[in-house]
């Protein structure tokens, strides 16, 4: 099979990587325009472009895919993709993670006579958590499952059909970091199962998204990260693991503004529970256990600005002295 493939990150480019190993030719790459990044802001490519590279397969890189752009830069790019991607052979297209919006036109290159259409790999159980950021929402939500949807897809927001669908538990001190990694493995799989049912002539069947409990994924912000202590250490604790590891959860304490890693609810009842949100209770072993607005939450691991991670014990006592007598502040 002759792919195309579109994607941006290391999510993205697990599933390249394994459609490239499985034995199909990928004739082209499409992913985001290099950006700067790191402590010196230099211009990085993407993990899918860096793949690519790797494998002398051609890159792409517009940025937009839509010709009516208003800006003539983009405007130009956009035409020489169309135009690209119409003189070249190829039998399906896999989108990943790619972060640019797929018009219309763009899909019906993929429809073709002899061709297969364009396929996606997106990190949730449709239509729960259509959108950019479903592997943190689902999380954040206190969800028990999510997995992996291979979609058919249209114009609209992963609003295609289904393929096929593979679940995950998601585990009770799962982070965002971990679940990315168990997901993407997955992807990979199905897609070149995909894939393969594809090359070998089988007819895949396609169902369409059910219309009830639809539910949409938002980027995640920086504003988010930090931390309402008047909230349920539960609610805490799942946005904690939601923002591991962007934008990281945070707090400040003492003019320090400490990021949290790894936590738990409070399960150890010679704690207690007293005092104002966001008061330090006390410590035991390496966690600390900070008041919320409902239970308390046993941290196990923080970071202050320009440090590594450490055990949350050794990392507040380097900011006070005096553990009962700290305090995290309360969220404006």
């Amino acid at each position: 099979m002759k792919i195309v493939f579109a994607g941006t990150p290391e999510f993205a480019a697990q599933a390249m990587r394994a459609i490239f190993d499985a034995g199909h030719e990928v004739v082209l790459a499409l992913t985001q325009p290099d950006r700067r990044a790191g402590r010196g802001m230099h211009l990085q490519a993407s993990p899918v472009k860096e793949f690519a590279l790797q494998n002398s397969i051609p890159v792409l890189q517009p940025e937009t895919l839509r010709r009516n752009s208003s800006d003539p830069q983009k405007q130009a790019q956009a035409q020489a993709a169309y135009e690209r991607l119409s003189s070249i052979e190829f039998d399906a297209m896999v989108v990943v993670a790619y972060g640019l919006i797929l018009p219309q036109e763009i899909l019906d290159i993929s429809e073709r006579a002899g061709r297969h259409g364009s396929f996606n790999i997106h990190a949730s159980l449709l239509p729960r958590w259509r959108g950019a950021a479903p592997i943190q929402r689902a999380i954040e939500s206190g969800d028990s499952k999510t997995g992996v949807c291979i979609m058919q897809m249209d114009a609209g927001l992963d609003t295609g059909d289904t393929v096929l669908v593979a679940e995950l538990e998601i585990a009770k001190d799962e982070n965002s970091a971990s679940l990315h990694d168990r997901l993407a493995h997955l992807g990979s799989k199905l897609i070149v199962d995909v894939l393969n049912e594809l090359q070998q002539g089988k007819k895949l069947t396609r169902v369409p998204q059910e219309t009830n409990g639809i539910t949409y994924a938002e980027k995640i912000l920086k504003s988010e990260a930090e931390i309402d202590w008047t909230l349920s250490a539960k609610e805490i604790d799942l946005r904690i693991r939601a923002f591991n590891p962007f934008p990281g959860a945070s707090s400040n304490c003492n003019g320090t503004a400490i990021k949290f890693w790894n936590s738990g609810v409070a399960e150890n009842q010679d704690v207690g529970s007293s005092g104002n949100a966001g008061d330090v209770l006390g410590v035991s072993g390496d966690s600390v256990y900070i008041q919320c607005g409902e239970g308390v939450l046993e941290v196990f691991e923080m970071q202050k600005p320009g440090g590594k991670k450490i055990d949350a014990k050794t990392c507040l006592q380097s900011i006070g002295s005096g553990e009962k007598l700290l305090r995290f502040e309360a969220k404006e």
